[in-house]
């Protein structure tokens, strides 16, 4: 009888849902506050780093090839997503939030920072001559962990779906060209802000209550920090990324 009782047991444990992360929610929010910010540079800036060019060079351009992964204007930090970590229900996502693109054009990804919305379509546009090869990675602190991996003929259309699960972004490159480089970030929820070019942030209709809010950059370490939202208020939240020493 115990034996039965155990398997039973057992065979009702196999059984059982497996534990997902609930969607998100879109609801009405009535009285919602605001987080406003900037996003600076403490520090000295990283210089570009530079890239030889020594495949496709017709197309690609000949010699070095410099990127900025850290852009600062006026001491501003530029490429920056702040957003509110793992909100539950809230706004609806803007219209404009969708699908993610990396158009590749004179061996270039561009935009250099997207923004797409998680489990959309990811679509990769080649428009050059020649084949690339889209490599996206889904960023977790100092480590990558490919999403797809895809060889892409030359004047090529490709779509994948993105499902991000503990990630916030996803840095691009290119396996037949190493100077290209790329990041989109992958919204989990609409409370997030790209920053301006003067490092301001604003971000709106959020529910009160208390809440983890993150400043995300592809190249250096992320930033967070614990904000309360009052109904029908505004708290201002600031970040200072470190610099080179």
């Amino acid at each position: 009888m115990n034996k039965l009782v155990t398997a039973l047991t057992v065979i009702g444990l196999c059984t059982l849902p497996l534990i997902s992360h609930a969607a998100y929610k879109e609801i009405t929010v009535s009285n919602g506050g605001a987080i406003t910010g900037k996003v600076t540079l403490a520090g000295k800036d990283y210089a570009p780093k530079k890239y030889r060019v020594v495949k496709d060079d017709a197309v690609c351009s000949e010699g070095t090839r410099e990127i900025d992964f850290v852009r600062v204007v006026n001491g501003s930090l530029q490429d920056v997503v702040v957003y509110l970590d793992k909100v539950k229900e809230g706004k609806a996502f803007p219209a404009e939030v969708g699908d993610g693109i990396a158009v590749q054009e004179a061996c270039y990804f561009k935009p250099f920072l997207g923004v797409m919305r998680n489990k959309a379509k990811f679509v990769s546009v080649n428009k050059d001559p020649v084949l690339h090869n889209i490599h996206t990675y889904e960023l977790l602190g100092r480590v990558k962990k490919t999403v797809f991996n895809i060889s892409q003929p030359d004047q090529n259309t490709i779509s994948k779906t993105v499902n991000l699960k503990k990630g916030a972004a996803m840095k691009i490159e290119c396996d037949a060209h190493d100077f290209m480089h790329a990041y989109t970030f992958v919204a989990k929820n609409p409370y997030f802000a790209v920053v301006k070019e003067d490092g301001s942030f604003s971000i709106d209709n959020v529910p009160a209550g208390e809440y983890i809010i993150k400043a995300w950059h592809g190249f250096l370490k992320d930033q967070k920090a614990k904000v309360k939202v009052e109904a029908g208020g505004s708290v201002t939240v600031d970040f200072a990324f470190k610099g080179r020493r």
